[in-house]
């Protein structure tokens, strides 16, 4: 078959088809199976394994589906209704978190893995999302859900950090110190009715600025990876919202993300694959395995590790962010790479540094979500229109102090 060139909006839609069709494909869908709704976490390397973000990811694209003709909405009301008994009845966990990877038939722990609050996170959000969208008892079973997490369980109480992750091995380690991908735990955190933690908490966390050339005061990641500007965002509307110290999380993303891709056409001459059209480091499968890869600005004493790997779905899922760009940077990997390209949309990364340029052979279940919902997004605003509906999304944002950017201008008029 003759490999055709593709541009703008079809190869928008194409890409978004394809991501979707991941999680229709890669997800349990036997009604006899304790597994049912469990999403792969990735492809070929650990078919037996679900993760919980893949889910939640999942869970969305089910909207996605339904807004655009390609699932009928009852069968996707099922789906995510039968989803959500899985995780009342059957997946594994503590207090209301669960286990980051689990069994997909049967929904229990798999390699000894941590019980993870930010996966946790982004699993209730779709849950959330699609009980907004769907009613009726998806709406009530996501409530259960939501109303089962004690956030304060997992809170440092010294230092007022939620902990990064939990064992019953080894308990608690590591903090949510610095800012990341962590904004949506504030929100469905001070949200809670049932388990609720104090305001403070996003107060406290650390806001370290630094600056790329004339791109200035990013508030950066530890590692400058890009999934760590975007996953809140794929969930949370921050575009026209801003915090008491008049913080414009939306905003602070589009320099990240204009900086990552400056970071890129700086360091073509070091890394082949790097380019004005190939950027977006982030998480992703290399060469090595699943590796994080980053640009400046980024923390001081930490030394990154790029070996000149590039995913798509780092420019893709900046979509909303750098339009433009992630859609000039879209069309470079389709129409120039065609080994990039498969049955589930763009593979998970690709490195021209060696003799032999490697391609990755696989997907990965948090990389196409975030493809889908950033396009979605940015397409309609799906997505965000259901999610910014739920009446614990808005108490969170409330008690947080976020207000409306024009709001703001009248206070000081």
């Amino acid at each position: 078959m003759r490999f055709v060139k593709c541009y703008g909006k079809k190869l928008i839609m194409k890409e978004l088809k394809r991501s979707y069709k991941f999680f229709i494909d890669e997800t349990n869908t036997n009604k006899n199976s304790k597994g049912y709704g469990l999403t792969r976490d990735k492809t070929i390397l650990a078919n037996h394994i679900a993760s919980i973000a893949s889910v939640g990811y999942g869970l969305a694209a089910l909207i996605v589906g339904v807004e655009h003709n390609w699932i009928k909405y009852e069968k996707a009301y099922d789906r995510a209704n039968r989803t959500l008994d899985t995780f009342i009845k059957n997946v594994e966990g503590k207090n209301g978190f669960y286990y980051h990877f689990v069994n997909i038939e049967t929904g229990k722990r798999e390699w000894n893995c941590e019980i993870s609050i930010i996966d946790t996170a982004i699993f209730i959000c779709g849950a959330l999302t699609a009980g907004e969208y769907f009613g009726k008892e998806v709406k009530e079973k996501a409530e259960i859900l939501y109303k089962r997490i004690n956030w304060e369980w997992y809170r440092n109480k010294e230092t007022n950090y939620f902990y990064m992750g939990y064992t019953p091995e080894k308990g608690f380690w590591g903090h949510w110190d610095m800012y990341a991908e962590q904004l949506m735990l504030y929100v469905l955190g001070v949200g809670s009715e049932t388990y609720p933690v104090d305001k403070s908490m996003y107060n406290d966390f650390k806001r370290k600025k630094g600056n790329y050339k004339n791109i200035k005061d990013i508030i950066y990641t530890y590692c400058g990876t890009l999934f760590t500007y975007q996953f809140s965002h794929a969930w949370i509307d921050f575009r026209d919202i801003i915090d008491k110290n008049s913080i414009n999380w939306f905003e602070n993303s589009i320099k990240a993300t204009k900086a990552n891709r400056q970071y890129c056409i700086d360091n073509k001459e070091r890394f082949k694959t790097y380019g004005e059209n190939s950027w977006g480091l982030t998480s992703c499968l290399g060469p090595k395995g699943y590796c994080i890869f980053g640009a400046e600005p980024c923390n001081a004493d930490l030394k990154l590790e790029n070996d000149g790997t590039v995913t798509p779905c780092g420019a893709i899922g900046s979509i909303v962010f750098t339009p433009k760009e992630s859609i000039k940077a879209m069309e470079y990997y389709y129409n120039t790479f065609p080994k990039l390209w498969g049955k589930y949309g763009f593979k998970d990364g690709y490195n021209l540094q060696k003799e032999k340029p490697w391609f990755a052979k696989e997907y990965i279940g948090i990389d196409k979500g975030i493809e889908l919902l950033m396009i979605e997004n940015y397409l309609n605003g799906t997505i965000w229109r259901y999610m910014m509906k739920n009446k614990y999304v808005k108490k969170g944002l409330e008690q947080l102090e976020f207000i409306q950017i024009k709001q703001k201008e009248e206070i000081l008029l």
